[in-house]
């Protein structure tokens, strides 16, 4: 049985071990934090289950949802599966209704309330331009210059709140062909495939904890708070802090994959320490009695507006009154500071949210994750898979179709366990 060495414990990392185990190798985890889960995991506070981001899913993350239910999750009871809803609090907006994603998307875009015809009808030539272009273009292009050509009220209700979302980067700097992987995935993958998949547990309960409950049960050695120092060849295999492997999956951010990978390949690790990240801030906010129209409600984001999207986690298995301003693409904002970037969520709820809220918003927490994702920007260049024999990387920053999303890093570690052969 060969043995494999997996750093990093976040969702990749977790998928490369459970992968591994399943490929019949002998696995060890390494993992720094005291806790699994990486940029997307559980950070209680005083008995609230809160996480570091609101994280979603698609029906279209085929890879998640099957590695959830291999190692125990009931995805139909952690996961609330809804139509794509893309809506503001008083119900305007994109509304898809089920069946296939594709003659749903049309039918949502001329029921829109709020488009002109013109704008809607562009979008939809638009629409089927991309794909019949087999939703392919040049790979220096960036959205805004891809969507030039539709309205302003088309560019700013979907196409930027659905770019920063998928890509955590502005719409003007964002790389066009990832968005268009991502909306040919969601609306030509089949039923359910834009379905928003919205978690009813902490991010802890939805992968990290069954994960490492399964590792456990079969066998694997998880090490958590254990900072690879590194790596070494050794023979055929390599060593992990002079401990011998077969084989090793570094499954760690870039820039830690660099610091490992220097010694070895030095080529790969400029690739990575090269990658620029942005921001994702997530605003807690409590009010006795607040209940949104939906799960997940869109807002609209200026220049004294953060938040793109608000989620109410009552809704979702949370506390009643619990909401989660989320602000993607917040490098902005996280220049100006915890407390403006504080007074004007709030100021922001009191204006979109209106007649939700019942009374005062009451400060819960407001978590920064300064490198929650890389700028997925046009023509970037990624780290490979592969590093060196029998050493892979993984990771949703590893070369690759998709944008940092949870799918990205669970597919890319799927590759690395299985490309060793």
């Amino acid at each position: 049985m060969p043995s494999l060495a997996v750093v990093g414990g976040g969702w990749a990392g977790l998928a490369a071990a459970v992968h591994g185990v399943s490929a019949g190798h002998r696995v060890t985890l390494f993992e720094m934090a005291p806790q699994l889960g990486g940029r997307a995991r559980e950070v209680p506070l005083g008995g609230l289950p809160l996480d570091n981001g609101q994280h979603i899913l698609i029906g279209a993350y085929t890879a998640t949802l099957a590695l959830m239910r291999q190692v125990g999750v009931d995805t139909d009871t952690a996961l609330q599966r809804l139509p794509l809803v893309l809506s503001d609090a008083r119900g305007h907006g994109l509304h898809l209704r089920p069946g296939r994603p594709a003659p749903a998307f049309a039918a949502a875009v001329l029921r829109h309330p709020s488009w002109a015809w013109r704008d809607k009808l562009s979008l939809l030539g638009a629409a089927g331009r991309w794909a019949v272009q087999g939703f392919r273009c040049d790979p220096a292009l960036d959205v805004a210059t891809l969507c030039r050509g539709l309205g302003a009220a088309v560019r700013g209700d979907l196409i930027d709140p659905l770019c920063v979302a998928a890509l955590n980067t502005p719409a003007p700097e964002a790389s066009a062909s990832v968005f268009l992987r991502v909306l040919r995935d969601a609306l030509f993958s089949g039923p359910g495939a834009a379905d928003l998949l919205l978690p009813r547990c902490s991010l802890g309960a939805l992968l990290p904890e069954p994960a490492g409950r399964w590792l456990g049960q079969a066998g694997a050695s998880l090490r958590l708070a254990q900072r690879v120092q590194g790596l070494a060849p050794h023979g055929g295999g390599w060593r992990v802090d002079g401990e011998a492997f077969d084989r090793v999956v570094l499954a760690t951010p870039p820039r830690e994959a660099a610091r490992l990978s220097a010694p070895i390949d030095a080529a790969w690790a400029e690739t990575a320490r090269a990658m620029r990240y942005e921001p994702i801030v997530t605003v807690y906010l409590r009010c006795d009695g607040a209940r949104l129209p939906f799960p997940m409600v869109a807002l609209q984001e200026g220049p004294d507006a953060p938040a793109q999207f608000v989620f109410d986690r009552g809704r979702l298995g949370g506390p009643a009154g619990l909401l989660a301003f989320v602000v993607s693409g917040a490098q902005a904002w996280v220049e100006r500071g915890a407390d403006a970037t504080l007074a004007a969520t709030q100021a922001q709820a009191r204006r979109e949210l209106g007649a939700c809220l019942a009374g005062p918003l009451e400060v819960v927490k407001l978590i920064v994750e300064k490198r929650a994702t890389f700028r997925c920007t046009p023509a970037l260049q990624r780290p490979a898979l592969r590093i060196a024999p029998g050493l892979h990387a993984a990771g949703d920053h590893v070369e690759g179709p998709y944008p940092a999303t949870l799918e990205g890093a669970v597919r890319s570690a799927a590759l690395a366990v299985h490309a060793f052969g």
